[in-house]
């Protein structure tokens, strides 16, 4: 696990479902993370995570909220201050890749304002806004993490297909956001180290669509996907701040 602290608190981002609903069923095994903040837009795409609170009221805190609405993000925060004194890893697995009209461009003929402007929103706003506002959950003298997940399409240096516009672009705007997030934390929570993380094809609703394309050996589980990210986020060190991961520890090109 990332974090050794005893009694840890962390707060998840889009922990309703997919990766960040794994990161807590991990978490709820780990004795030493005491307090674990959730945050999810609709009950009805929530219900195991609200089971899980349910079975474990006096760990998990699940926070009814959009990213896309600074409003509600600032709410959470102040809500997570109000019940602890600080947060040691914030989780930010919030991504879109297809809902209803949107879907990843095949051309230039499929880009309309509408759906990058939604991409934007979700993939790599929410994160800006989520930073602004967690920044003061962090200790200034003790180790920290802001880890967002990002994705390897996002990467400009590794595009070589083309494509996916709204998606590749959106996370390219989230991978700025991270470095340009890095260098703010160094001076305002100095210890607290901000990454994105490039989790590897895995088999949740966001590829479901894709995965015919994936041999069976590239499309992870969630439970093998957050394992990995867990060990790539518990050998990170202050120098590694405002780097761009794979899951398999390796650093990828922006």
């Amino acid at each position: 696990m990332p974090i050794e602290t005893e009694e840890a608190k962390v707060l998840v981002f889009g922990a309703n479902r997919g990766i960040g609903l794994g990161f807590v069923k991990a978490f709820l095994k780990k004795p030493n993370i005491q307090r674990i903040f959730c945050s999810y837009r609709s009950p009805s795409t929530a219900v195991e995570l609200l089971a899980l609170a349910q079975e474990h009221p006096h760990r998990i805190v699940c926070l009814p909220l959009d990213v896309t609405e600074e409003s509600q993000i600032a709410s959470a925060a102040q809500q997570v201050r109000d019940s602890v004194d600080k947060i040691h890893l914030v989780l930010h697995c919030v991504g879109i890749l297809h809902e209803q009209n949107l879907s990843p461009e095949k051309s230039l003929r499929h880009v309309n304002s509408e759906n990058l402007l939604r991409s934007f929103q979700v993939n790599s706003v929410s994160a800006a806004l989520v930073a602004k506002h967690i920044a003061p959950l962090f200790d200034r003298n003790k180790r920290g993490i802001f880890a967002c997940v990002s994705a390897k399409v996002g990467s400009i240096g590794d595009n070589r297909l083309g494509g996916w516009y709204g998606y590749r672009a959106s996370k390219a705007a989230l991978n700025m956001f991270v470095k340009t997030i890095s260098i703010e934390y160094r001076r305002r929570c100095p210890q607290t180290i901000v990454v994105a993380l490039h989790p590897g094809t895995t088999d949740t609703k966001l590829s479901e669509p894709f995965q015919h394309n994936v041999p069976p050996a590239q499309l992870f589980s969630v439970e093998h996907t957050v394992n990995l990210l867990s060990e790539v986020l518990g050998k990170l060190e202050l120098k590694d701040s405002g780097e761009f991961y794979s899951w398999n520890g390796n650093k990828l090109p922006w």
